[in-house]
């Protein structure tokens, strides 16, 4: 039998397709909370705070990127990221009508995407080559409203997550510290105006890396390795000028803390209002073990 990309594990029997109209979801009262998951923390988290709520979810797990402990006690199907109509169809018989994008998602290569006839037909119209991360996200969004499901942000499930301004923790920064948060601030921004990424690390004013395709862990595993004598470096990460809010939202937690602890790092900062911090109280319990910052601040040019 030819791969399809597409597995399902079948949900408990209390949750059945409901509520389909003309063959699209007929809205987010007649059906469970889609949650596109790739990597990271955060489906792990909206799945936590769902079945907290009551509510249902049906979760479309990517292929290679999502936690199968995260998704193995909810109805749950795997996807190949170039199966788009294989996913519209999943959804769609799953009834859902509202969406949230969670985690991350590694940018394969056009080879690498194998896209069927649906994600060609987008790719084609949107210029998959021409786009950073934040313009994909921005054309996918688009593309599920247009197939008639509502997308939403996990901040709007999860709005007791944001990064407060200052400190999470016990560390504060000292002036050495913010005169690093200041700079990685202006490069932070500099490379989301060009959608590269979210984040970069800076020491003693040097810039020991700056966030590519590699995601935020990777830029720390790399980091470590760059790291100069003297006080640690501070990982500064922002939101991308003009970013898409219901995706890719800057995000924080336990990973982030014991990463930038391995690296020799001395603190986190990040963009307050716009950054979730996920497992809040286990990131200060672990920075002020680790004797870290977490501190929240927000760009002179960031909206209040």
């Amino acid at each position: 039998m030819a791969d399809s990309g597409v597995s399902v594990a079948p949900g408990p029997p209390e949750w059945p397709p409901q509520g389909l109209t003309n063959g699209r979801s007929s809205g987010p009262s007649h059906g469970p909370l889609g949650i596109i998951a790739g990597s990271g923390g955060l489906p792990r988290r909206l799945i936590e705070s769902c079945r907290a709520a009551g509510r249902d979810v049906f979760v479309l797990a990517i292929e290679g990127e999502a936690d199968r402990a995260a998704v193995e006690t909810v109805p749950h199907a795997w996807c190949r990221i170039g199966r788009a109509a294989a996913a519209l169809e999943l959804l769609r018989a799953n009834a859902v009508g509202e969406l949230v994008l969670a985690g991350g998602v590694r940018r394969p290569s056009l080879a690498g995407l194998r896209p069927d006839w649906r994600a060609l037909r987008l790719l084609t119209r949107i210029g998959y080559r021409a786009l950073g991360d934040d313009g994909l996200l921005r054309a996918v969004v688009k593309e599920l409203e247009r197939e008639g499901f509502r997308v939403i942000g996990a901040d709007q499930l999860l709005g007791e997550a944001s990064l407060p301004e200052g400190p999470l923790g016990l560390v504060r920064p000292d002036a050495d510290a913010l005169a690093d948060i200041a700079h990685g601030l202006r490069l932070a921004r500099a490379i989301g105006a060009l959608d590269i990424g979210q984040a970069v690390v800076v020491q003693q004013g040097l810039v020991l890396g700056v966030e590519a395709i590699e995601g935020t862990d990777g830029l720390l595993r790399r980091c470590g390795a760059l790291r100069r004598d003297g006080p640690g470096g501070v990982l500064v990460k922002t939101e991308k000028p003009g970013q898409e809010r219901r995706a890719d939202r800057p995000t924080i937690g336990p990973q982030t803390v014991i990463l930038a602890a391995e690296s020799g790092l001395r603190g986190i900062a990040a963009e307050a209002g716009a950054t979730l911090v996920l497992d809040r109280d286990e990131v200060v319990r672990l920075a002020d073990r680790a004797g870290l910052f977490v501190f929240g601040v927000r760009p002179a040019d960031s909206a209040s």
